[in-house]
């Protein structure tokens, strides 16, 4: 594994997703942008939205003041180190930061003191999975701070929402996620979620469903059904884009599901705003064989 060129190809990372949305996610908002009335707020926000995407592309900085916090997902294969590759993920950062990819935003909690380049306790996430093909595939979401504090999680039944332990109990949950996020979490947004498993394991699970792309499919006909039925109620709720009024409220919705074990019944809603960030590559034999999204 060639250190060097390893490096070089997490910083383009890092340059390509906090500058360069994804093509599925710039189609999805045109695609809002037809059904908003012409002239409104929604529409002129939306074009607000898609000039933006524009400039950060062709300048190469980020399209957003909230670069987030990275999130990595690592599969790697045997004998590779993780401590290597952790090591270049951090020098990467801090790179990043001074190429002005990423703005210098990571603070230590319980003093507020910024600290500057620097990488610290549970910044970046890197999450690390070993599997049996003989390459490096790393996805790197940037994970804005307003989408993240109106993500939720609900424990089943909920009086609040009249939500009982069945799929109906999750479309009320999912969607009083939706009405109490109005236009905070920067929508039009992206819904993650996970339906099961334990607290932690069932939040991980539903930031895990953003990495699929807008255009997919679910592969479990009863989600996916509930997926297009979340869409369609979503968009009738009149929040639209960053809260302004309008059709487009949401541009896509994944659900992903986990066991558990039967004393609980977790509904977990990851939110994403517009700037849907996430790219990825393959890497082999020292050098980047693909980029991903």
């Amino acid at each position: 594994m060639d250190n060097e060129k390893l490096l070089d190809a997490f910083i383009e990372l890092i340059r390509r997703t906090s500058s360069d949305l994804p093509v599925d996610v710039v189609t999805a908002i045109k695609e809002g942008l037809l059904t908003e009335k012409r002239d409104s707020i929604a529409h002129k926000t939306l074009q607000m939205i898609l000039k933006n995407i524009k400039l950060a592309k062709e300048k190469s900085l980020p399209m957003c003041q909230d670069t987030g916090t990275p999130v990595f997902y690592v599969n790697y294969p045997h004998g590779v180190s993780q401590i290597d590759i952790k090591k270049k993920i951090n020098q990467a950062i801090k790179e990043s930061v001074h190429k002005l990819y990423l703005r210098p935003n990571i603070v230590d909690t319980l003093t507020g003191k910024n600290l500057g380049d620097k990488t610290g306790p549970g910044y970046p996430v890197i999450n690390f999975e070993e599997w049996k093909k003989d390459y490096i595939r790393v996805i790197l979401m940037l994970k804005g701070g307003g989408c993240e504090n109106v993500g939720t999680q609900y424990a089943l039944p909920d009086s609040r929402v009249n939500a009982g332990r069945d799929l109906e109990g999750v479309r009320r949950c999912i969607l009083d996620a939706v009405h109490k996020a109005q236009g905070r979490g920067c929508s039009p947004g992206i819904l993650g979620v996970c339906i099961g498993g334990d607290r932690v394991s069932s939040y991980e699970e539903s930031k895990r469903q953003l990495l699929r792309s807008l255009d997919d499919r679910n592969k479990n006909p009863v989600l996916g059904k509930l997926e297009q039925s979340i869409m369609k109620d979503s968009n009738r709720l009149g929040i639209g884009p960053m809260g302004f009024g309008g059709m487009t409220t949401l541009l896509g919705v994944k659900i992903g599901s986990l066991c558990r074990i039967p004393p609980s019944y977790f509904v977990s809603v990851t939110y994403m705003c517009w700037a849907y960030r996430r790219r990825g590559f393959e890497y082999e034999n020292g050098k980047t064989k693909k980029w991903l999204y």
